[in-house]
């Protein structure tokens, strides 16, 4: 696999329908140079893709998840990802600008009150009910029928059918998964989703994050394991893993992910790696080349 400058990126269009809107949608079928690009690429903004029907594998980081009918898969700023297709593939996908939300909600934290955005203890998809999917797609449908008659309040009306469609969409994620579902318990826990994603690269310790918070190690690790089943550490430690992996992929020498990562020295880094991985970082990338 080459350098990350050969991975392509594509990022938002905010004005493609005139006035200024972050989200948009669009049929799985239609958009073979974007959705269906089957080299590796990664995106600026937030997707979720419901398949309707086809076959195949998509890879998500070095997460590798089956294209089903009423699959639905969760992509997070970021995420470098590959389709590998076998019978075509329909459905919508949706995509949307963290600000989409942000500006009508003066919530920073709310996408981080999903569970299945910014995933790494769970998986990033989720098959459901033939309901619940119909329910999600009569949503869906409701957006794509505002976007065909765009008027001045539009973004007003899609952001709340997009809000409904994240709170359907988080409901039945946590049942499958069987991880808290209420979105307004214990900020410090979303707070704490939030700080690690800006500070994983200098911060590693659970005392630095709970300074940050304000609340002792104790209660954040109690925060956490009531809502993720894994204590605070596990959680610094399994970003770092997924975020380290991801820069193996991309080729990045131990010595640069060393100093990234506010490693001592490259054995301490190999050790930190083997630990939870059981094996080599060289070992990891000789693999997924």
């Amino acid at each position: 696999m080459g350098s990350i400058s050969t991975i392509k990126a594509y990022h938002f269009l905010p004005y493609k329908y005139g006035l200024e809107l972050l989200l948009d949608i669009g049929h799985i079928e239609t958009l073979k140079n974007y959705v269906l690009d089957s080299t590796l690429h990664q995106v600026s903004f937030y997707e979720i893709i419901f398949i309707q029907e086809g076959s195949g594998t998509f890879t998500l980081d070095e997460n590798k998840m089956s294209i089903a009918p009423r699959a639905i898969i969760f992509i997070s700023p970021g995420q470098v990802r590959r389709w590998e297709i076998e019978e075509e593939v329909r459905g919508y996908t949706l995509f949307f600008d963290k600000d989409f939300l942000h500006l009508f909600f003066s919530d920073e934290l709310f996408l981080y009150r999903l569970q299945y955005f910014h995933q790494y203890l769970h998986p990033a998809e989720m098959h459901i009910a033939e309901r619940s999917f119909g329910k999600c797609l009569e949503l869906l449908q409701e957006i794509e029928q505002e976007f065909e008659q765009i008027q001045n309040d539009s973004d007003h009306l899609i952001r709340a059918i997009l809000y409904q469609l994240l709170i359907v969409l988080n409901r039945c994620y946590a049942d499958i998964y069987d991880v808290q579902r209420d979105t307004y318990i214990h900020p410090d826990f979303y707070r704490f989703r939030s700080l690690l994603e800006k500070r994983f690269l200098q911060d590693h310790t659970v005392e630095k994050y709970s300074k940050l918070l304000n609340i002792s190690p104790g209660s954040l690790n109690k925060i956490c394991r009531q809502f993720s089943g894994s204590s605070a550490q596990q959680m610094i430690h399994h970003k770092l893993i997924s975020e380290i992996k991801k820069q193996l992929r991309q080729n990045k020498s131990a010595k640069e992910i060393c100093y990234q990562f506010g490693f001592s020295d490259p054995s301490n880094f190999n050790r930190f790696f083997k630990k939870f991985t059981h094996v080599t970082p060289q070992q990891y990338r000789k693999k997924h080349k």
